[in-house]
């Protein structure tokens, strides 16, 4: 335990020019003191670990020192290599650079672990759209990536969709086209924004730009399939180095999963219902109705509350279940599956 720490230790001060006994503590998960303990025995090692007092003092390496990955265990270099997703890295017009980069990750192994990039790729792979679906490149991704990575504001156009003459949502993550459920016809309008792009997300086949809105501050999602057209600007942007990526885009897609769920039915579920229920609706929204259902009446059956995006959405979803489910509430989606059941009979009659 302790040799790992003192490995990534040296790291650390390796890939930075200067740091703190408490931003040392923070990173390696110890105390100040155990830290002031471990460059003690760096430097007795002969790693040239260097403190310096006073408010603006700290650790750092001296004399351009650098250390080869010969430190790595082969899980650690397996694991090393499968932090690519070659058809991201693909998409994002950056499948020679992570190349380049294997490539001399895989020089500076040990001989004994030179084979780690053949041998994590013949174990896992990363096939990321959903089935049945066939994934297009966004046309303008590559574009977007070059201004995340530079830090480079950008000025985007894209396709906005209203119903009823109100705006849909400028932006949610999972929500395919960006407008608000369950309300009148569409239609289109283009709208031009100036972003400053955070980071690029990849859910389910689709790409999402994560950007803060340059007049605005405001942090938003956008489609990237929906742009139309990105030019980069001149200038570069301060970064908030405070911003969590896999953070906020947990946070925002749970808000949009749970702002789609506008509607409430009642059912009732037999056994092979309770069981099937969580794949036939939004899986959260299954364990809720489940967990608050009071306990299974003299016939085995649980009623449950659930909720859904709308009427017409459970409809599909439920008459999946077929006859494990009845629907007791609200009254439209109850007739709607009487008449369905009315229907299936006289199919069926013969």
């Amino acid at each position: 335990m302790r040799a790992a720490r003192l490995i990534k230790m040296v790291l650390l001060l390796q890939s930075r020019s200067s740091m703190t006994a408490a931003e040392l503590a923070g990173e390696l998960e110890v105390s100040e003191r155990t830290v002031t303990r471990d460059a003690q025995a760096l430097s007795e090692a002969g790693i040239p670990v260097y403190a310096e007092r006073g408010r603006a003092g700290g650790y750092r390496l001296v004399g351009g020192y650098r250390t080869r990955l010969t430190g790595l265990a082969r899980g650690e270099a397996e694991a090393l290599f499968l932090s690519g997703v070659p058809g991201a890295l693909r998409e994002m017009g950056l499948e020679d650079a992570a190349s380049a980069a294997r490539l001399k990750v895989s020089a500076a192994l040990q001989p004994s672990l030179r084979d780690a990039s053949r041998s994590a790729a013949q174990r896992f792979h990363l096939d990321a759209p959903n089935w049945f679906a066939e994934p297009a490149t966004p046309e303008l991704l590559p574009a977007v990536a070059d201004a995340v990575w530079d830090d480079r504001r950008i000025t985007a156009r894209y396709r906005r969709t209203q119903r009823d003459g109100r705006a849909g949502r400028e932006a949610e993550p999972g929500a395919g086209p960006e407008t608000e459920p369950g309300a009148g016809p569409e239609t289109e309008r283009e709208v031009e924004r100036e972003l400053e792009p955070y980071g690029l997300v990849l859910k389910a086949g689709v790409w999402y730009l994560c950007a803060r809105v340059a007049d605005a501050g405001a942090f938003r999602v956008y489609r990237i399939d929906r742009f139309t057209a990105v030019a980069p600007g001149e200038e570069r942007f301060t970064r908030d180095e405070a911003f969590d990526l896999p953070a906020f885009w947990q946070e925002r897609a749970e808000q949009f999963a749970r702002s789609l769920l506008r509607a409430e039915v009642v059912v009732r579920l037999s056994g092979e219902g309770v069981r099937r229920l969580p794949y036939a609706v939004d899986p959260r929204s299954a364990r809720q109705a489940l967990a608050a259902a009071g306990a299974p009446d003299r016939d085995g059956l649980v009623t449950a509350t659930l909720s859904v995006e709308s009427e017409e959405v459970a409809h599909g979803q439920l008459t999946g279940l077929g006859p494990e489910v009845e629907v007791l509430a609200p009254a439209g989606l109850r007739e709607r599956f009487a008449r369905d059941a009315a229907r299936f009979a006289g199919l069926y009659r013969s």
